[in-house]
């Protein structure tokens, strides 16, 4: 009897080792974390803004004051964000070394709308690092010099004024739709595989107009005529462009693009943490900061805490936003 006490008395002490020493080689694995190169998922297509502006705010994260490994890009664009996002839910490892870069509106009012795998519940937030709003524009040799020149055309020809965006329930596409309910217009959306088509296809005059990212017009204000803003205020970076506020067209913020960088679920809040301590200091770099004012690419710093409040607000917002927008 006292044997098979001692038995099963050895036993547990056996599992309990095991689990110790387990629990101490996962928290010296995170503690040790990155141990390589992170690779992080973006999900438009290369040279468009969240591209471009993801490999800034990245470039320092092989310092060591930072995460002292290099941070890859992977682009998965299609479908407006949808099947990068839900490969990140999907397939993506939950070890700490898979990260992606999230727009909002975009992935927000897609999971709204759409039957996707991914919604505010599927991906955790780390830090944000920039505010794009929209903008309206049009090609240098076009006849429309004014949002009012642009809705004139629009209510003479019903349908006939194509505007392309980035893809679909994107903020380009709210803000279309933002437009179309306020001036009371019928115009036809084009929705490409990212905001570097439609910014083309608005250059190459294959659409009449487009809404597209400020920080990528500023960018290409040469080949272009900006001709509104889809925000509260002004925009430092474009201080002669008047918001639709200001024209007297009921269009707010809701189609703000904020980015930043989150982890699928299910990765260690270990991780989770120790990313949400370093982002928000990188992102604040000088070196980076100094990078995204000359591209002209708006930068708004966000930890943790304050892109999960902002997640929750936006999903809100939105859902009572697209309740009716989405039948237009």
């Amino acid at each position: 009897m006292r044997k098979g006490r001692f038995s099963s008395f050895a036993a547990v002490l056996v599992v309990a080792a095991i689990m110790i020493f387990v629990g101490f080689g996962t928290a010296q694995a995170e503690g040790e974390y990155p141990k390589s190169p992170i690779s992080m998922i973006v999900t438009y297509s290369p040279g468009g803004a969240t591209d471009f502006q993801a490999r800034i705010v990245t470039m320092m994260a092989g310092d060591e004051k930072y995460l002292g490994q290099p941070i890859v890009i992977i682009n998965k664009p299609g479908a407006g964000g949808q099947v990068g996002w839900n490969w990140c839910v999907q397939k993506a490892p939950k070890d700490g070394y898979t990260m992606l870069s999230y727009n909002v509106p975009h992935f927000i009012a897609q999971s709204i709308v759409f039957k996707t795998k991914y919604n505010i519940n599927t991906f955790a937030p780390v830090a944000n690092w920039g505010a794009d709003p929209a903008v309206l524009i049009v090609g240098k040799d076009s006849p429309f010099n004014s949002v009012q020149d642009l809705l004139d055309y629009a209510k003479k020809n019903p349908g006939k004024v194509t505007v392309s965006g980035a893809g679909l329930y994107v903020g380009h596409h709210i803000a279309f739709l933002q437009l179309s309910k306020a001036a009371g217009v019928k115009m036809t959306y084009i929705p490409e595989k990212g905001g570097v088509p439609a910014m083309q296809s608005v250059i190459a005059g294959k659409v009449k107009a487009g809404f597209n990212n400020l920080s990528d017009a500023f960018r290409n204000q040469d080949r272009l005529k900006i001709l509104g803003i889809a925000d509260l205020e002004r925009n430092d970076f474009l201080p002669d462009v008047k918001t639709f506020k200001e024209m007297d067209i009921d269009i707010d913020d809701s189609s703000v693009n904020f980015r930043g960088v989150a982890f699928p679920e299910g990765v260690s809040e270990d991780i989770i943490k120790k990313a949400s301590d370093v982002f928000p200091k990188m992102f604040n770099d000088k070196k980076t900061l100094k990078k995204m004012k000359a591209s002209g690419s708006p930068v708004r710093v966000m930890t943790r805490d304050q892109v999960i409040k902002m997640w929750q607000e936006r999903q809100v917002y939105l859902e009572d936003l697209l309740k009716d927008l989405k039948k237009k």
